[in-house]
């Protein structure tokens, strides 16, 4: 077969993603674990928040997937392009590809592991439940300008 090769959407997403991004080098990040014997199909990115809003998230969420968790950070690990259409409220943090960038030697513990094989949590109750906690309106519920 010759000729040019075909990129998905989502190759060029990612692509434009690694372009626009900070400059960092291997050293400055480090990658959220997918634990053993779990998969991730749709990709994995992860949404931080401070460790004082961890607690109140996990009760409003009907699933919980992966949560690591240090002093400062909880994150939750969401499906790839997670962010799509969604401005996620401050002081959350949306990281692709569950990069932790300035994150401290250690990579976070994993403090909470769901049954089965997949690591994610449902990225639009996470989102909810995060609006709800910020007092932030969602995206889609904003008066156009």
């Amino acid at each position: 077969m010759t000729g040019a090769r075909v990129l998905s959407l989502d190759t060029l997403v990612r692509l434009r993603r690694m372009r626009a991004g900070e400059p960092h080098t291997i050293d400055t990040l480090r990658r959220l674990p997918v634990p053993d014997g779990m998969t991730t199909p749709m990709g994995c990115d992860a949404v931080a928040v401070p460790a004082r809003l961890g607690p109140l998230v996990l009760p409003r969420l009907p699933r919980v997937g992966c949560v690591y968790a240090d002093e400062a950070h909880w994150w939750w690990l969401v499906p790839s392009d997670s962010d799509y259409a969604m401005e996620w409220p401050a002081p959350a943090r949306y990281t692709t590809g569950a990069l932790l960038p300035d994150a401290p030697a250690a990579v976070p513990g994993l403090i909470h592991r769901p049954a089965g094989t997949l690591p994610y949590t449902p990225p639009i109750p996470l989102y909810l439940a995060l609006c709800r906690l910020t007092d932030t309106k969602p995206t889609w519920s904003r008066a156009a300008a």
